[in-house]
């Protein structure tokens, strides 16, 4: 770690096009998806494809989100997430874009926020296009399913839990109140594509940027690394916060190879 080239190189830029990931959400109970290789640590994630066209998916799904749900949806911002709300009060913040769906950075008092893949505290209908709150939603869930709120499970990535050796088959689903649609989450599922306006919003910000910093991701997700590939490409310096190998580590200008809260604390002094 070298976190004297860290703050140099936050210090001599003005308009920091901040990238984020699961890395910072961890020292608030979230765990990350990646080892330090940039290896998948569990199961992949639940596909657009599955969830849409399998009822048992949804049913496995809803499981074991109502478990992990209440303690993804009361984590708490922690120093990394501070640090970044001083970035930007500094004046040094173009944009934050994030790949996590925690919302913490805006809980925190971020402002400049895009969220890349959406949002975990919201849930859609991929019918009618109506939204309603997560935490009523569960409330649902809970309704309709009583007796499985005790069942013990293992927190995971985005509001997960680890539900083993249970037969989902009696799960209830709820439809959409609205229309009787299908329900999802409000995020971005592996194989579906983040909305075009989100992208070109980032892309537009990039353009106003005069570097690039990385903060707690792998970028081993396309949609995420393609905005690094982009700024090299205009010859901005990016720089990298994550412990473990990112798929950018040939184009970075630094590479900080640390966690992200004690490497950005100099922020908050």
């Amino acid at each position: 770690m070298d976190p004297a080239a860290l703050r140099e190189f936050i210090g001599r830029h003005r308009r920091l096009f901040v990238l984020t990931g699961a890395g910072c959400s961890t020292d608030s109970g979230i765990p990350d998806y990646r080892d330090a290789d940039g290896g998948w640590k569990r199961t992949q994630p639940v596909t657009w494809q599955a969830f849409t066209a399998e009822l048992a998916t949804r049913q496995r799904y809803w499981a074991r989100s109502l478990l992990g749900w209440p303690r993804f949806g009361h984590a708490q911002p922690n120093a990394t997430h501070r640090a970044l709300v001083r970035l930007e009060a500094r004046g040094q913040l173009q944009v934050l874009l994030t790949q996590n769906v925690d919302r913490l950075h805006q809980a925190a008092g971020s402002r400049a926020v895009i969220d890349l893949h959406g949002r975990m505290d919201q849930v859609r209908c991929l019918g009618c296009e109506a939204r309603l709150p997560r935490e009523q939603f569960q409330q649902a869930l809970l309704a309709a399913n009583p007796g499985w709120e005790r069942l013990v499970a293992t927190p995971a990535p985005d509001g997960d839990a680890d539900l083993e050796g249970i037969d989902f088959t009696g799960f209830q689903v709820p439809a959409c109140a609205a229309c009787g649609g299908m329900l999802k989450p409000d995020v971005v599922f592996f194989g579906e594509s983040v909305p075009r306006p989100r992208v070109e919003a980032a892309h537009a910000h990039l353009q106003q940027a005069d570097a690039v910093l990385v903060v707690g991701s792998s970028l081993m997700v396309y949609s995420g690394f393609r905005f690094v590939r982009t700024a090299v490409q205009a010859g901005l310096p990016v720089a990298a916060l994550n412990l473990g190998r990112t798929r950018a580590d040939g184009l970075l200008s630094l590479k900080v190879d640390a966690a992200c809260a004690p490497a950005l604390e100099f922020l908050l002094d």
